[in-house]
């Protein structure tokens, strides 16, 4: 996180070098490395090309790094005396772009949006419609500030702009609040993993760019089945120092027609094909209730551990000013909340932190856990582990101010992260990271205190198979865990107290299944309720210490 002195030895970078054709260096890793390094104007590096004398990464991360670039190399081979073949790789991405967008504050945005469309008088399918007609350059103002433009789009450029525009502070309209989840229109994708701009978008770029040159010289015919991909290239050209980028290595951007994306191409809604399929298959009547019940057939029941020590609380008032979540961007009600979450799990770690140990705050954001560990334990060390560089830079802010000495903090996804450690923590981990954040205690033998999040999120991975232990694989299908986990997520304030009650209940049992897996492998495993159980929707904690 420190800044790079000029004084620094120059380092050398060597990328390997085949041939190069029509302005691009083969192979394409290696124009990709050049873009991204005039991108993000890194002088520190010199820069050899030689000769040409792999890691375990996620399914996304070897599509976009690996997969794409080499499938797009062979296919620019290709003679073309045959009609080619597509690559599958390219294939996968416009599918993927396809997809509804799944973030954080899902639910938030969604109803935003639904707000959105309401006060422009159309309904979902309409909105999309005329979002589609107006032309994707039209609407990426960098302001963001047209009326016309999506809500996605806004969000998305607020981010590369630095610019947030000011929280509102009256709540949403009654009938925004009480819409049913299926009934919010689904995010769409700006860029390729989403929302946001990331390295995926300019690693993928240099590959996407030279696949469409082929696609419009050879095969223009081609280009209509992949209107996604077509956009988000004409999109991405709009980011802020993109196109300074790709002068500077030969790259000349295509000027692409607007093409139309069929109907079909659109997946379902997620929950609006689960309600169908629970109207459509008898063993589903009745929401999660059969689910539950053939749980409790079994002995499997709700009940939560113990709290230690329920009105345990840090003397915020004495504390110094940047250890406190107030001194995040927040309103002073979330605050207060933030500060009973960290309570929470604060007295569970410091009952078990030894001088010493290493504490690693797993998807640590603005390091609202972290800091808190930190100040409190000066005696151990804390790592702070995100992949948003502007979290780290508050926190790191906010740890500059009181002169903490025994806080580190790295800006990358946590599967990349190897070190050992003696607990891992996790305040509202999103989806399957909570599982990810146990994963990782479990292979280093380290205590965990994780609050998970985003239950509607959770779903079968390269990694995962749910349910997770063995008890509940043979009580439960994949298709009915999934049922718990999407009523797991009603639990928000504005719902009826016995919706909320069972979504509550759900929470636990799911929760219930990863301590009964993290027990299989040698833990002792609680799940307890956080208290006040009012400090968040998302309030359960999954304590556990190896054996």
């Amino acid at each position: 996180m420190k800044g790079i002195k000029k004084s620094l030895t120059e380092e050398y970078l060597y990328l390997d070098f085949s041939h190069q054709k029509e302005g691009c260096i083969f192979p394409l890793h290696t124009s990709v490395t050049l873009f991204l390094l005039s991108y993000c104007d890194c002088t520190v590096f010199k820069v050899f090309l030689v000769l040409p004398g792999e890691s375990t990464v996620s399914q996304w991360t070897r599509l976009c790094e690996l997969t794409i670039p080499l499938a797009v190399e062979n296919f620019l081979k290709e003679s073309f005396d045959q009609p080619p073949t597509i690559p599958a790789a390219i294939l996968e991405l416009e599918k993927k772009l396809s997809e509804p967008v799944r973030v954080h504050n899902d639910d938030k945005l969604r109803r935003q949006k639904l707000k959105q469309q309401k006060a422009a008088g159309v309904g979902p399918s309409l909105a999309k419609e005329k979002t589609k007609s107006k032309g994707h350059r039209q609407e990426t103002s960098e302001e963001g500030d047209s009326s016309s433009a999506s809500l996605e789009l806004k969000v998305a450029f607020s981010k590369l702009t630095m610019h947030k525009e000011p929280a509102s502070a009256n709540r949403e309209p009654s009938h925004i609040r009480k819409a049913k989840a299926s009934d919010l229109p689904p995010l769409d994708h700006v860029f390729a993993e989403g929302l946001y701009f990331t390295l995926a978008d300019i690693v993928l770029l240099p590959c996407i760019h030279h696949f469409l040159v082929i696609i419009c010289r050879k095969l223009s015919g081609k280009l209509v089945e992949f209107p996604l991909l077509a956009a988000w290239y004409q999109r991405i050209q709009e980011v802020p120092r993109v196109q300074t980028a790709a002068s500077q290595c030969g790259i000349q951007f295509l000027s692409l027609p607007e093409l139309q994306t069929t109907s079909s191409q659109q997946p379902p809604n997620l929950d609006e094909a689960t309600c169908a399929e629970e109207q459509n298959d008898p063993s589903f009547i009745g929401g999660p209730r059969p689910t539950m019940t053939k749980l409790m057939e079994k002995g499997i029941e709700v009940m939560f551990s113990p709290h230690p020590c329920p009105t345990w609380t840090l003397d915020w008032d004495t504390l110094p000013a940047a250890v406190s979540p107030k001194e995040g961007k927040m309103s002073s009600d979330r605050a207060l909340r933030k500060q009973q979450q960290l309570n929470n799990l604060v007295y569970m770690v410091t009952n078990q932190a030894k001088p010493g140990d290493r504490i690693v705050d797993f998807c640590s954001g603005g390091g609202h856990v972290g800091i808190v560990l930190a100040h409190m334990l000066p005696s151990c060390q804390v790592i702070l582990i995100e992949n948003k560089e502007l979290s780290l830079i508050r926190a790191k802010k906010r740890s500059d101010e009181l002169g903490l000495s025994n806080i580190w903090f790295i800006q990358a996804n946590m599967e990349y992260f190897t070190g050992m450690f003696n607990i891992g923590v996790a305040l509202h981990a999103c989806g399957v990271a909570t599982d990810m954040v146990i994963e990782h205690c479990l292979k280093t033998r380290a205590s965990f205190v994780t609050c998970p999040c985003c239950y509607g999120f959770i779903q079968n991975t390269s990694k995962f198979n749910f349910p997770k232990s063995e008890q509940f694989k043979k009580t439960l299908s994949y298709k009915e865990h999934m049922i718990l986990c999407r009523f797991a997520d009603q639990t928000a304030v504005q719902l009826p107290p016995q919706r909320r009650l069972i979504g509550k209940q759900c929470m636990f049992l799911v929760d219930l299944d990863r301590a009964r897996a993290a027990e299989e492998h040698g833990f002792s495993v609680q799940v307890i309720s956080m208290e006040p159980e009012s400090c968040s929707p998302k309030n359960n904690m999954i304590v556990g210490v190896p054996i």
